[in-house]
């Protein structure tokens, strides 16, 4: 989703935002139709691993390379609206995809929801242009085209070479070589290889606990409601005590729900009698689960606030575009380690402890690794504060 961002930022200020999301719906459909189709597990892989992926990526990278453009001092607050719409969207499809799965069967509704996110990806590719600003800047920043009295072959040639520089974007070298670019490249990879696996494991610790399986859907749902609540209460606050503070805050309560809430809730059902155990665990996993979002999901809706902040308008899609393929290349790592540590303690997901099991404790390692990077990542957002406004500066 976010590895291509360099290339989809570029290809944003090429052909459009508006161009680039309309095909990135359109590889929406075709992926969710193909995947319908499989009848392997490599059918998957390609259609639901690679192709969805792709269309993922230029469908929300667009959006999140032109949207700091039009705002100023509200900044925080209008992204963290647009992007409470990754929490809303959450809400709605975590038990609806249940439903949809159980009533008419996962091929039909992969081909349901391709036809929905195409309908809707497509409507929001309407909405989407560059701030006057910024398309002045990029228009000033394109080659000149080749001359008419030139040979067509020529021309084609110089074409080529042209479009191919435009596309292949670099971060400037003088940005790239500073630390605080280091420092900020640092946090947003610890982040990213941190903050998707509670999300993609919440279901599965869930029915550890001895929830079912719907209710395991309605913890997505739930984690995603606050996110949407909290990207928006907490873009306000940014704007108004510093949208770089806000960011070291969530950072830091993130890794504390990790490691106060979620790794307790993995032990504390050895320590009582049986239900009495699995009750205290369930109250500190619900409490993780909308802690976490509200404040993990925030620092998604911080991240480009704060790269315009820190390194400009004119150098803001391409600094964004790499630092989300770095999010991507953490992601990469950090959520199949995450699932190895469960795969290698045997997790038993459908033993809570109410029955006298230890699911939940083959969490464990996962949830101290979750801890951990959130941890690393708040020392690298400090690290940037204090390249930044070092301890005199409150308001940063």
């Amino acid at each position: 989703m976010t590895i291509g961002a360099p290339l989809a930022s570029a290809w944003t200020k090429v052909y459009t935002p508006r161009t680039v999301t309309l095909i990135g719906g359109t590889l929406l459909l075709l992926a969710n139709t193909l995947a319908s189709l499989s009848t392997q597990l490599w059918h998957f892989l390609l259609a639901q691993g690679v192709l969805l992926g792709c269309a993922t990526c230029l469908s929300y990278i667009p959006a999140v390379t032109i949207a700091p453009g039009w705002f100023d001092a509200r900044r925080g607050l209008a992204m963290g609206i647009i992007l409470s719409g990754t929490g809303v969207g959450g809400v709605v499809w975590a038990p609806a995809l249940r439903a949809l799965n159980a009533a008419i069967g996962f091929r039909n509704t992969l081909r349901l929801t391709g036809g929905i996110g195409f309908a809707l990806v497509s409507a929001a590719a309407m909405a989407l242009e560059w701030d006057p600003a910024s398309a002045a800047r990029i228009a000033a920043e394109r080659p000149s085209p080749p001359s008419r009295r030139s040979p067509r072959r020529s021309r084609l040639f110089s074409a080529l070479r042209g479009t191919l520089r435009t596309r292949i974007p670099l971060v400037n070298w003088r940005i790239a070589n500073s630390r605080l670019f280091v420092a900020e490249a640092a946090g947003a990879a610890l982040q990213a290889a941190a903050y998707y696996t509670p999300v993609y494991f919440f279901s599965s610790y869930a029915r550890s606990l001895g929830y079912s399986a719907a209710a395991g859907a309605s913890f997505i749902a739930a984690s995603n409601a606050s996110s949407a609540a909290g990207k928006v209460l907490l873009g306000y606050t940014a704007d108004r005590a510093g949208r770089l503070n806000t960011l070291l805050f969530c950072t830091l309560v993130s890794a504390a729900t990790a490691l106060g809430l979620w790794f307790p809730s993995t032990r504390v059902g050895q320590e009582g009698e049986g239900f009495s155990g699995n009750d205290r665990a369930r109250a500190l996993f619900i409490a993780f689960a909308v802690l976490y979002g509200v404040f993990a999901g925030a620092y998604v809706s911080l991240f480009p606030t704060v790269l315009v902040e820190l390194f400009g308008v004119q150098n803001f899609a391409s600094v964004n575009g790499f630092l989300y393929m770095v999010r991507g290349f953490g992601t990469l790592l950090g959520t199949p380690v995450a699932g190895a540590l469960i795969h290698s303690g045997g997790a038993r997901v459908a033993v809570g402890f109410g029955r006298g099991g230890r699911a939940a404790e083959e969490y464990a390692k996962s949830s101290v690794m979750v801890g951990a990077l959130l941890a690393a990542a708040t020392v690298s957002v400090l690290w940037v504060r204090l390249e930044v406004g070092g301890v005199g500066k409150w308001k940063v």
